[in-house]
């Protein structure tokens, strides 16, 4: 790829719209030029002016002179047509990456370039050692996180010339469309066929030491990302999340839980072009906090690096995967988040069995008592304990207790008609519009008798 500032000479109209600074330019048909210009996570849009009549056949012309300008550099592996789809185009020009779209894909005509901020090396963000050692680990699964504009791409390319240069790996990319730029002996594969995961068996093939994964977007690129790193190649992705933890939580429910933190041990959020936060999956086996010993399980610890704070747990509990954060004890009267996702399933799943609502009130941190409708109680509890025991088995063995509203301790709310059985409500209901039916029938024959 062509180094950053690099590419081929441009219409002087365009050319006259990358200033210093510019980031992205934003053409539209009988619009206004718009930029963004700045440093990273310091962009603003901006509206400028420009000599240049930007109407539909003049976007139209300078659409066919950049593609012209791809058959012209052939000679140039940075200078590509990457993209071409009914009512799109993606070319890319050196440092440049021009987006075309057109009716009927876009409601009116419109180019759009970008080009990279800036390039810096991996000394510029001045790292702790043991990240930098930990980078260079190729049994890692690392995800840069961050939102559009932090500066994810850029730090993607740091580590991975770093990994390159200094620690003399092989490194690969797969990228939809390539973005990075990155030195010439790094080669960047696109999808193949349109595909990434013939792209990720190809890949395997060439025996690289890092691949570089740039935009991990859509289920199926999380599934890839999971295929490849379990293969043992070390592994990179970019990917949008507001936070560390939120990229974690895209990966939950792609991955099985056991295999969480073989597939994904680091996670780095980037923010105005600064790491915000790093952290670090651990698998163990062990009750998780707020719980008994008895209830040991696989859980997988969220970590901070490089202080080795815990600040999350993710561990099964009943159908799902919980991610509960590890803090202080709750407050006097207020529910730990252990008990919080006990509760919530508890109701869950007894308003799916029986249609009734319930009341739930822990008596310790692994045991509750569960109020219902009187009528109800038996269905619950089922023959020989086996419901209530299936509901304590999906909540990894929490001790529960079926009792009645009227049961119920003072300080509780007093069950009302949202906790009746809905048959009962239903007959009650049906016996109500009956009597009314019945009374006014007899108030209208009285009234006829009296018009008699």
């Amino acid at each position: 790829m062509a180094k950053f500032g690099d590419h081929p000479a441009l219409p002087q109209a365009l050319e006259a719209l990358l200033m210093e600074q510019v980031h992205t330019v934003f053409l539209k048909a009988d619009c206004p030029p718009r930029v963004k210009q700045g440093s990273i996570g310091q962009l603003k849009l901006i509206e400028v002016e420009s000599d240049t009549d930007w109407d539909t056949l003049r976007l139209e012309a300078l659409q066919e002179e950049l593609v012209e300008l791809v058959e012209s550099n052939r000679n140039r592996s940075d200078c590509f047509l990457e993209i071409d789809r009914k009512g799109c185009q993606v070319i890319q020009l050196g440092d440049l990456r021009v987006s075309c779209a057109w009716p009927p894909f876009s409601d009116a005509r419109e180019v759009t370039i970008v080009r990279p901020v800036a390039k810096l090396s991996i000394g510029d963000y001045e790292l702790d050692p043991r990240l930098i050692e930990r980078l260079a680990d190729h049994h890692r699964g690392v995800f840069i996180c961050g939102r559009p504009g932090s500066g994810k791409t850029t730090l993607a390319q740091a580590i991975a010339e770093y990994l390159d240069t200094e620690v003399g790996a092989m490194v690969k990319t797969m990228e939809a469309p390539r973005d990075l730029q990155l030195a010439d002996r790094i080669t960047q594969y696109a999808p193949l066929e349109g595909d990434l995961e013939k792209t990720a068996e190809i890949i395997f093939l060439v025996r690289p030491d890092f691949v570089i994964f740039d935009e991990v977007r859509r289920a199926r690129d999380f599934e890839i990302f999971s295929d490849v790193r379990l293969a043992g190649v070390g592994l990179l992705g970019v990917t949008h999340a507001n936070s560390a933890l939120e990229a974690i939580q895209r990966l939950i429910g792609k991955v099985e839980l056991g295999l969480v933190s073989q597939v994904l041990d680091t996670i780095i959020h980037v923010e105005s072009g600064q790491i915000q936060q790093v952290l670090e999956l651990r698998m163990t086996v062990k009750a998780p906090t707020g719980m008994q010993e008895e209830l040991a399980r696989p859980v997988i610890e969220v970590v901070e690096f490089p202080s080795g704070k815990i600040t999350h747990e993710m561990f099964a509990f009943g159908s799902e995967i919980a991610v509960v954060p590890v803090s202080a004890s709750a407050a006097r009267g207020q529910l730990s988040p252990v008990q919080a996702l006990a509760k919530e399933q508890i109701v869950q799943t007894i308003q799916q069995w029986v249609g009734v609502q319930c009341e739930v009130r822990f008596t310790s941190e692994n045991s509750a008592k569960v109020y219902a409708p009187q009528n109800m109680i038996a269905t619950l509890v089922g023959k020989g304990g086996e419901n209530v025991n299936q509901l304590q088995d999906e909540l990894g063995g929490m001790n529960l207790s079926i009792e009645s509203f009227a049961d119920m301790p003072e300080g509780f709310a007093k069950p009302n008609n949202r906790w009746e059985n809905k048959q009962d409500r239903r007959s009650r209901e049906s016996r109500d519009w009956e009597g009314r039916r019945k009374g006014s029938g007899k108030s209208e024959r009285r009234k006829s008798r009296k018009g008699r």
